[in-house]
């Protein structure tokens, strides 16, 4: 499908203080990106992106090449670009390694003598092992939140490279996992879940820990395929009116 970008809102680039008009375009995109103002499968060019911007065809160029490199946008012809479609399969066998990473993770992290010499444990303490009442409710936040959660269990494991894959898996999907956070109850129920993961893996319970954390995970893949799916939808209706 042919987006028409110029249904959307301009978004002047500005570069600042440590900030490329390439690095700022990159932003922006993705941004629109994440909130699907531009959708799987629509098609686009470099001169829709650079009006919209307002900025030269090299930043905006620059920004889209580093997009396809994480998969994000497909080059077509010339300067034809189309949003990279969904594939679920994808996404699914991407979870799957999450799992496995971050089951290890837990499971060395249990057997280290300093558990949290890096104070990653104290600071997911006290953003989770909260009550009820202190929790969080704005779904960008609490998705931020649930992020910096797994990436944490994985760097205090101390294995840097298990870290960086960890990392460059959490990018591949966030464009869908941020999803889980549009209802309440997937917010109240991460803070359960993540509750219950840091207890276990407090008292030294890895097998515990590992097993809620495949659980946690898989529910959470489940959840964002139907609530993705509906969202999408959502968004195409709203662009044909």
């Amino acid at each position: 499908m042919r987006l028409t970008l110029n249904a959307l809102p301009d978004l002047p680039v500005q570069a600042g203080p440590g900030v490329t008009l390439a690095g700022q375009a990159y932003e922006l995109i993705k941004r629109d990106l994440f909130e699907f103002r531009m959708l799987p499968g629509d098609e686009f060019t470099e001169s829709d992106l650079v009006a919209r911007l307002g900025v030269s065809r090299t930043p905006v160029r620059q920004a889209l090449y580093r997009l396809e490199r994480e998969g994000f946008v497909l080059l077509r012809q010339r300067s034809g670009w189309r949003v990279r479609p969904f594939d679920f399969e994808r996404f699914e066998a991407l979870y799957d390694v999450r799992i496995v990473l971050e089951q290890a993770a837990v499971i060395r992290l249990c057997g280290l003598h300093d558990m949290d010499a890096s104070g990653e444990m104290s600071t997911l303490k006290r953003i989770w092992l909260v009550p009820p009442a202190e929790r969080l409710r704005g779904g960008r936040q609490v998705a931020e939140l649930d992020e910096a959660f797994h990436c944490a269990l994985v760097a205090a494991a101390g294995n840097p490279e298990m870290a960086q894959i960890h990392r460059d898996v959490t990018e591949k999907i966030r464009i869908i996992r941020q999803m889980d956070f549009t209802k309440d109850y997937r917010v109240d129920a991460t803070y359960v879940e993540h509750g219950a993961i840091l207890r276990a893996i407090l008292a030294r319970r890895a097998d515990e820990a590992a097993r809620m954390l495949k659980s946690h995970i898989e529910i959470s893949k489940s959840e964002v395929r139907k609530i993705t799916l509906h969202r999408m939808e959502m968004a195409r209706r709203e662009g044909l009116r």
